[in-house]
């Protein structure tokens, strides 16, 4: 694999560690995503006594005080609204199908969404989505706009970079100027999830993995559609977002002579 320098020249030859060399997996992949996924789900659901909060018991013997029997209504669960004498007026309460009722199935915050994978399964998950990542036929699938000299690593230097629009400078020199643009899209979703947080809709862009915790962590995190990791952080929801594998991913010489010489994620 050619090394390239912060101008996009090519300075050497190097050899991918053997993480690289795992066959492609997309069933292992989206697994090991979608355990991701799950875990990181937030607890919600109703309030345990919604809907349950006032008595509707009604007697439905013969000669009970404030009974429906021989009323001419239904058996549903109903509270007294107003009484004149030993009449009643009903209104029906709790049962599903009723107004201010409970809900028949809600969602329960006990809950537990959360899933396991064994250890050997995640790593080679993860191995498989690192081969992905060198594989132009997966990244043009995920519709990233690839660079004319990519795969390539890029130097250690790309670590150091203080701001923001260096960064972005650096990338342009090395072919990611369509990449970035189509990332600045962003739409408003559809639905109720405007009001959930969640207002845009983006584009995930490239995936930047250093070494160690440096200064361009900081600088190119404002980017649109750009994350980065530090090489002992990589999961496969990172590297294969929404399940499929091939995402658009930088490295630096360091973070894979790291990878190699840790044995990360290997056998």
């Amino acid at each position: 694999m050619k090394v390239v320098n912060l101008e996009g020249k090519k300075v050497k030859e190097i050899d991918l560690p053997r993480q690289f060399s795992e066959p492609y997996h997309p069933n292992l992949i989206k697994r090991a995503v979608l355990v991701i996924q799950n875990n990181k789900r937030q607890p919600y659901g109703t309030a345990p006594r919604a809907g349950l909060r006032y008595s509707s018991t009604l007697s439905k013997r013969r000669r009970a005080y404030r009974g429906s029997y021989g009323k001419g209504i239904s058996r549903t669960p109903r509270k007294v609204m107003w009484r004149r004498g030993s009449q009643f007026g009903y209104v029906g309460a709790t049962a599903p199908g009723t107004r201010g009722g409970r809900k028949a199935h809600p969602p329960k915050a006990e809950k537990d969404f959360s899933k396991k994978i064994n250890i050997k399964e995640r790593r080679k998950a993860i191995r498989s989505a690192l081969s992905a990542t060198f594989n132009l036929d997966l990244i043009k699938k995920r519709n990233h706009q690839i660079p004319i000299e990519f795969p390539f690593v890029i130097e250690d230097k790309f670590e150091s970079l203080e701001k923001t629009k260096d960064v972005e400078n650096i990338l342009n020199k090395l072919g990611f100027e369509k990449e970035l643009k189509r990332c600045e899209k962003k739409k408003v979703r559809a639905g109720k999830g405007k009001t959930r947080g969640r207002k845009y809709k983006k584009k995930t862009g490239p995936l930047i993995v250093v070494s160690k915790d440096c200064k361009i962590t900081k600088s190119a995190v404002n980017i649109p559609g750009v994350d980065i990791v530090n090489v002992k952080n990589i999961n496969a929801e990172l590297l294969a977002p929404g399940t499929h594998a091939g995402r658009l991913t930088i490295y630096t010489e360091s973070a894979l002579n790291r990878m190699e010489k840790e044995k990360l994620f290997a056998k």
